[in-house]
């Protein structure tokens, strides 16, 4: 196996994965919020509760923005702190009611492009696209945490 060409083919893959997110979500954010909230908000919706530093990293933000951005998604209503009860000094972020309904009227637009893209696919490619997915999911995309 060389792994430099499959370096290389990540590099690709990933680029595509970038233009089809682009494809699949354009406009499909709710306007009363930035594009760095809806990034926030699709991350704390699949991984909630988060801290406020996991959200730092996994969008590249410096501190002071992810704190500025989680402060007006607070005033929206679309997230909830919750502090730990062990140590006070923790906060987790979640999605409040409202910031549900939100994301959800998001994922639904999402899913219904997605769907459209797979349409004509047959039963043998999704699963092989599960598979695939899978697969990356456990062995690429793991957290490095984890380690």
């Amino acid at each position: 196996m060389d792994k430099n060409a499959l370096f290389y083919k990540l590099v690709s893959f990933t680029s595509s994965v970038h233009r089809v997110t682009q494809e699949l979500t354009k406009n499909a954010k709710s306007h009363s919020i930035s594009q760095t909230q809806y990034n926030i908000l699709e991350y704390i919706s699949v991984s909630q509760p988060v801290t406020p530093s996991e959200i730092n990293d996994c969008q590249n933000m410096s501190m002071p923005n992810t704190s500025r951005e989680l402060s007006k998604l607070s005033n929206k209503n679309l997230i909830e702190k919750i502090n730990d009860t062990e140590d006070r000094r923790k906060q987790y972020i979640r999605l409040s009611n409202d910031g549900e309904a939100m994301m959800n009227e998001a994922f639904a637009t999402i899913e219904s492009r997605f769907l459209k893209r797979i349409e004509n696919a047959s039963i043998e490619d999704l699963d092989d696209i599960e598979h695939a997915l899978e697969v990356l999911q456990t062995k690429l995309f793991y957290s490095s945490d984890k380690n």
